[in-house]
């Protein structure tokens, strides 16, 4: 009998933008598979190995080692245009990869990124802060049962079957309802997709079917999710989330197997919070040490460049992500752009109204009306990269007693133990403890 699957799933623990992408690739060498199991190119994650950047948006980051096969699940939706040009840039910098795209995962059309600009201008204050890459609507016609699948590429009759029924929704509802132009031609669109998934087809398979038989033989795993809890559609601060569940429990339904054993789910949280989009955020800076948090840590989104907005680190979010997730660990990142400040702030609960609230509040009014309660801890002195180095050889007791001092508050206020510090963008500026 196999000896039994070994399985990770990495999450984010706060807006998303947390260094997933780093953590991902540290432990994606010891895996068989690295599998992505939600949202689509809005996210976006940045891999930096021997000084040589990668920048992700579909493709797991294991896709940067040899061994692990990389999966794109059911559950992430797909521009296929996006995904090609994806797969050549790895090629140009000589990266094969050895990549398997589920035939269930719905493609991304050019008039769901149409309907993505109406749907922004609609919704006004309430908006998410789309990246205009046409996530919403692609899940929306999944819910709609008109989307099309990956699948649907390589079997021409069904495809413009399936397309001729979207193509006219979605016309019809932006320029009657919207009063939106739509001048996308359907024969184009048909076309095109055609030869995307003529393409793609060596990648295209039933992933549901792989992953359960590799389980079954006792592979290992490693789960990647994108954006973080914060943005989940159920769980986080909605309406200003994305169009994806972006919890660990969405692994099981994002890639068709239920797995029942034991998991190891790493929250990746970063030492202060960043996000981009519109939303209440309590612990949000406007000040001069925002914007040298914001240039010192390169708080640009990955995908869009637009600059995030920066807070000091939210204690109440993090602890919605220890329970939501059930996380078992918290892999604590860019820890060292803190480095140099004299004091670090810390909200361990929101005024509202009056109220002392410590766990994350479902009601939109009582989020705009939340005023971190906060206590001050001491800094450490600015480490040079020299100092970096010497750290990340030392191991964790070489820290400096004030930074193992903010760690332990964090993990005494979250109640999560954090087992992994991340001390610079690079594979090897690690700590396991």
């Amino acid at each position: 009998m196999a000896e039994p699957a070994t399985l990770t799933v990495v999450v984010g623990a706060q807006w998303g933008d947390e260094g997933k992408g780093k953590i991902t690739d540290y432990f994606a060498g010891d895996s068989d598979y690295v599998v992505r199991f939600q949202g689509g190119n809005n996210a976006g994650h940045t891999v930096i190995v021997d000084g040589e950047v990668y920048k992700l948006h579909h493709i797991p980051s294991g896709v940067l080692y040899p061994h692990p096969i990389s999966v794109i699940g059911n559950g992430v939706v797909v521009n296929p245009k996006g995904l090609i040009e994806e797969i050549e840039s790895l090629r140009a910098k000589g990266v094969e990869p050895n990549l398997k795209v589920s035939d269930r995962a719905h493609a991304i059309m050019p008039y769901h990124i149409v309907m993505d600009e109406c749907l922004t201008s609609h919704q006004g204050e309430l908006a998410a802060g789309s990246t205009k890459r046409g996530i919403a609507p692609v899940y929306a016609d999944k819910a709609y049962r008109h989307g099309i699948r990956l699948g649907d590429l390589l079997e021409p009759a069904i495809f413009e079957e399936k397309l001729q029924r979207a193509y006219k929704f979605n016309k019809e509802v932006v320029t009657q309802a919207f009063g939106g132009n739509f001048d996308l031609a359907f024969d184009d669109i048909y076309t095109d997709y055609l030869k995307y998934g003529e393409t793609l087809q060596k990648y295209i398979c039933d992933t549901q079917l792989e992953l359960f038989e590799a389980y079954r033989d006792g592979k290992s795993f490693l789960f990647e999710g994108a954006q973080g809890v914060s943005l989940d559609l159920d769980h986080g601060l909605y309406p200003h989330t994305t169009s994806s569940n972006t919890v660990a429990g969405q692994m099981s339904v994002g890639t068709g197997i239920g797995l029942n054993g034991g998991r190891r789910v790493i929250g990746v949280a970063k030492a202060y919070v960043s996000r981009v989009g519109i939303s209440p955020f309590p612990t949000e800076m406007n000040d001069d040490e925002a914007d040298y948090l914001r240039e010192r840590g390169q708080e640009y989104g990955t995908t869009t460049g637009r600059p995030r907005r920066v807070g000091y680190l939210d204690l109440i979010q993090l602890r919605q992500a220890v329970r939501v997730n059930g996380l078992t660990e918290i892999a604590l990142t860019k820890i060292d752009i803190l480095s140099g400040l004299d004091e670090l702030t810390v909200c361990t609960a929101y005024d509202i109204t009056g109220e002392e609230v410590r766990e994350m509040p479902g009601s939109l009014g009582k989020m705009r009306q939340a005023k971190p309660l906060s206590v001050t801890l001491p800094g450490w002195d600015e480490l040079t990269d020299s100092d970096v180095e010497q750290l990340c050889g030392g191991g964790y007791d070489n820290l400096p007693d004030t930074m193992k001092k903010y760690i332990a508050f964090i993990e005494e206020e979250v109640d999560c133990p954090i087992t992994i510090i991340s001390l610079g963008p690079q594979r090897h500026q690690t700590i396991l403890r």
